[in-house]
């Protein structure tokens, strides 16, 4: 009996407690702000509530929040994968093309010179002829079993780079198209 009597006495006091503890807590907490109605409250200067919110300036001693950008300590600092100009916004047709991605599928001998057949990694293809301009050079020389371009492009340090780059219509063993 004297454990039962101890033992309800020790609940009353932790009941006790839990509700001293919550006044405790409704004090230190600012109080909950009324639910908006449907209808368009107006300030004491005529305009809407809405209104009122976006010209308040904040209080002195507030802070606002800072966005931290931080970098993912497990990605890689460099990456391995080549771009290709893969971001770019190319222009249409021929002034469009990179060099790097260009695959030569034929070559034509025709009264006015002559004409290479070249096509994009989304399988359109163009003709081009000596001298056209394409994205990141020109095309140089064309043969019959490749063509020649001039690419100008930047080394790592920003520095213009030009050079000639031959793809072949027929790649030979260990040469990439």
């Amino acid at each position: 009996m004297k454990l039962v009597k101890t033992s309800a006495n020790l609940l009353g006091v932790l009941a006790m407690s839990l509700c001293l503890a919550s006044g405790r807590w409704a004090q230190a907490m600012p109080a909950k702000k009324p639910k908006p109605t449907r209808k368009a409250r107006v300030t004491a200067q005529g305009q809407p509530a809405a209104a009122a919110k976006k010209t308040a300036t904040p209080a002195p001693g507030a802070e606002k929040p800072v966005a931290i950008n931080k970098r993912d300590p497990f990605a890689p600092l460099v990456s391995d994968k080549k771009d290709n100009n893969s971001g770019l916004h190319l222009p249409p047709g021929k002034a469009g093309l990179v060099i790097a991605t260009v695959r030569v599928d034929g070559a034509v001998h025709s009264p006015n010179g002559m004409i290479a057949m070249v096509s994009n990694p989304a399988n359109s293809v163009y003709f081009i002829r000596e001298g056209d301009r394409l994205y990141d050079g020109a095309v140089e020389k064309i043969g019959l079993d490749g063509v020649t371009f001039r690419e100008n492009s930047k080394d790592a340090f920003g520095k213009p780079v030009e050079r000639v780059v031959t793809k072949r219509i027929y790649a030979s063993a260990g040469e990439q198209q």
